[in-house]
């Protein structure tokens, strides 16, 4: 299912988990998760991204600054791919708690 980004409430900056068509995740931020998803899907966003579309969004959180988005993002990336997924499927359960 993923994350709809239109259900992402408003905040200066987000942090995002993408997961591409290749089974990888992708970490990054962003001031608009629609936007930046489109982009990922167009293959303008990330080199990354590019060769491994389409890419679904499976989580994303909003920080108040760049900053706190930036040191979040990190820690995604470090995070093992179990986590990751794990985040995702929270995610979901969420979204379809919420009726989405």
């Amino acid at each position: 299912m993923g994350v709809d980004p239109c259900a992402v409430p408003p905040s200066a900056w987000y942090c995002y988990l993408l997961l591409c068509a290749d089974g990888t995740f992708y970490a990054g931020i962003t001031t608009d998760v629609a936007r930046r998803l489109a982009q990922h899907n167009r293959g303008a966003a990330s080199r990354c991204t590019r060769a491994r579309r389409p890419v679904r969004l499976v989580y994303a959180e909003p920080h108040p600054d760049r900053s706190s988005a930036t040191r979040r993002e990190r820690e995604l990336k470090a995070l093992p791919r179990t986590a990751k997924a794990a985040l995702a499927r929270q995610a979901a359960g969420a979204a379809a708690f919420q009726g989405t």
